[in-house]
């Protein structure tokens, strides 16, 4: 057990070899982690997945710099992990969860207008959404724009008109 405790470290007075061990454990461990909570967790980037980012950031990055005992710290993480995909299961599998924990998409502009009162609820301005615009069509051109969307991970979406 001496030698763990040397390689690794205890409490908060930790030297650079020690926390660089521990990031490489830390490293592996919040890559089997992730995999535990599905591809999700960085690819949807919703507000659901965001919260295991930076909540798995927060509680691992302790064990790392000692400021909390590592196993605790690694169960935490794991019930981080489970319920995030617990909760992707559940919006899978219905829609009214869905729609609650994520929300839905916003109409920001049709028929040749912008949607003033939902762009206050979705809290953009017509700049924001014409960079939206310009990033997803390649144009600033609104004449050949159907319809602009913000979708539930607040990215703007842009639907061309036909022809």
């Amino acid at each position: 057990m001496n030698i763990i405790e040397e390689i690794f470290g205890e409490g908060k007075d930790l030297n650079v070899l020690q926390m660089s061990c521990r990031s490489v454990v830390v490293f592996f461990i919040a890559f089997l982690l992730l995999r535990i909570s599905g591809r999700r967790s960085f690819g949807l980037r919703t507000p659901l997945d965001n919260i295991i980012t930076i909540t798995l950031g927060a509680v691992l990055s302790r064990a790392i710099v000692g400021a909390s005992p590592f196993l605790p710290i690694v169960a935490a993480s794991l019930v981080i992990a489970l319920l995030h995909r617990a909760f992707a299961w559940l919006l899978m599998r219905s829609d009214a969860f869905a729609s609650f924990a994520e929300g839905d998409k916003i109409l920001l502009y049709s028929n040749g207008k912008f949607n003033r009162h939902h762009m206050k609820r979705a809290l953009v301005r017509e700049e924001d959404v014409m960079r939206g615009v310009r990033r997803a069509a390649l144009t600033d051109d609104l004449n050949k724009i159907d319809s602009i969307y913000m979708e539930k991970n607040g990215e703007i979406s842009v639907v061309k008109k036909e022809g």
